[in-house]
């Protein structure tokens, strides 16, 4: 059972992978132009939106958590509706916290503000399939030691080494300000 559920979450993990190669790769044989630097806001909002597409289905199809309290359709439409809340608060709260660490507040809003979005689709859209919008799941999870599934192992380490990677990601940018490639 064990060595089923590693085989499902590589599967995943490597059509994530996959996903995000194709999003850099793909647009560029339908528009003329397309690069991932020189584009960078359409390549994040395709990212996104193909990350996203992959997380939710890859989560209908190999249904990680299989405790389904209330299958009720009204239940259903109050959890997505609680999900969608959750994934906008979460790239308000990103988005903030990208300002306070330096991104500029009024000149490049666009960019922060996709760069949030991204970021909440690797991190907070994965808890939510996972998780769903229960607030007590999540501390327990990201409490120490609180992983009880190979699937919330996954999702602790994706979503740290996320925001880690974004973090240090940016951390050498303030080295090159002089830089007349920067102006």
């Amino acid at each position: 059972m064990k060595e089923a559920e590693i085989r499902r979450l590589l599967a995943a993990n490597l059509l994530c992978v996959f996903s995000v190669i194709l999003t850099a790769v793909v647009p560029a044989f339908f528009w003329d132009g397309f690069t991932v630097l020189g584009t960078h806001l359409a390549w994040l909002c395709i990212c996104s939106v193909c990350v996203s597409a992959l997380n939710i289905i890859l989560h209908l199809v190999l249904k990680p958590n299989l405790s389904p309290k209330r299958s009720s359709f009204a239940h259903k439409i109050s959890r997505f509706l609680k999900c969608c809340i959750y994934f906008f608060m979460s790239c308000i709260l990103f988005h903030a916290i990208i300002v306070l660490y330096g991104a500029p507040l009024i000149e490049s809003v666009t960019e922060t503000f996709l760069f949030a979005v991204l970021l909440s689709t690797f991190t907070t859209l994965q808890c939510l399939c996972m998780l769903g919008p229960n607030i007590q799941a999540w501390i327990r999870v990201f409490s120490k030691n609180g992983a009880m599934s190979i699937w919330e192992s996954s999702l602790q380490i994706t979503t740290m080494c996320s925001i880690l990677g974004a973090w240090f990601g940016a951390f050498p940018i303030p080295l090159d300000w002089d830089r007349p490639w920067q102006v």
